[in-house]
Formats: C-alpha cells, structure tokens, sequence
C-alpha cells in the first residue's frame, strides 16, 4: 500500500485502532478506518456514504460482520464483507465468510472461505440502461423485416 501509486477514494483515515487495541462491541465510523490491532463486533459505515475506506492491515482482524463502500483487507475478517463500491484484497487477507462485492481486486496469496457475490451497484446499473436506446435495439422477426 504505501510506496505505491495507487490512491485510496479517502485518503484520510480520520480513525486509527492501533497495534495491541482490543475493541469489544460493534463500530460505525465516517471516513477512513485503519486497523492494526482487533474488534470483535460488526464494522459498519455511520451510512451508506461513497468514499468510506475501511483499511486492516495484516496485524488487523475483525470478529464480525463488515459493511462498508470501500476495503482494503490485508488482515484476518471472520464474518461477512459487504463491499459497496470496491473490495481490495491483499496477499496476506484471510476472510472465513461470504463476501459481497461490486469491483473485487485480488491479489495471490488471499483466501476467501466462503461464498462469493458480485453485486452490481444500482446507481451505475441504472446509468448503464439510460444508454440503451430505442435506437439501438434491432428485432430479428419475420414481421418487423417486412415492415422495413
């Protein structure tokens, strides 16, 4: 992640759980999220905002389910990762757990134990049918060739 030229949506972690932090009972959280020590309870986005960036790094884990637009994982998730707009997966992430995504980024080495969802976003699906057009629709039946 760092030295890269890859930017993160949110580049600012507004809320950091460091190295040896134990943290019991769920959390929601705005902005950007790094974790390096452990929770144990659902990690959820305050709302279903874009740009909320959930980072665990490989001494991150979480017990619990995790909802958020954006993850980067290179740590250890036991539950379900829903996954808005993107989920990141690192070589060292280690998921035992369904994974629902929109865009998956998967890197060699990453585990998922688990079933897994692409589930499209339905603002960009929505955009996709605006394109299609009347004009763009050709019937192949007998009828509507002899009416040509």
């Amino acid at each position: 992640m760092f030295g890269s030229n890859k930017k993160i949506k949110s580049s600012k972690i507004d809320t950091l759980i460091g190295k040896g932090v134990e943290v019991t009972g769920d959390i929601k959280f705005n902005g950007g999220l790094h974790l390096d020590g452990s929770i144990t309870g659902n990690v959820t986005t305050a709302d279903v905002t874009e740009g909320t960036v959930l980072v665990i790094s490989d001494r991150g884990r979480i017990e619990g389910d995790v909802h958020v637009a954006y993850a980067v994982i290179n740590g250890e998730v036991k539950g379900n990762v829903y996954a808005s707009e993107k989920l990141e997966l690192s070589a060292r992430a280690r998921i035992s757990g369904n994974v629902e995504y929109n865009l998956l980024e998967m890197v060699s080495g990453a585990e998922i134990n688990g079933a897994m969802l692409h589930k499209v976003q339905e603002k960009k699906l929505l955009e996709h049918k605006k394109e299609v057009t009347s004009d763009n629709v050709h019937h192949l039946d007998d009828s509507s060739a002899a009416q040509n």
